[in-house]
């Protein structure tokens, strides 16, 4: 599984790396990036926990 952020629907909110620190993170720009490649084993529930709770659906999860 692998995740991607819209970087121009992100609003900065911050959900994700809290909901999911070892696939999402604040990057410098203010908006949430992809830290790895691929979703680790173990993490995957919480990815789309992120994606789901993303208040305007910028994550994808595929």
């Amino acid at each position: 599984m692998e995740a991607k952020v819209d970087k121009e629907l992100c609003i900065s909110c911050g959900l994700c790396p809290t909901v999911c620190p070892e696939v999402f993170e604040i990057e410098g720009d203010g908006k949430a990036g992809v830290l790895v490649d691929q979703i680790p084993d173990g993490v995957e529930d919480q990815a789309r926990e992120a994606q789901e709770g993303c208040p305007v659906d910028a994550i994808d999860i595929f």
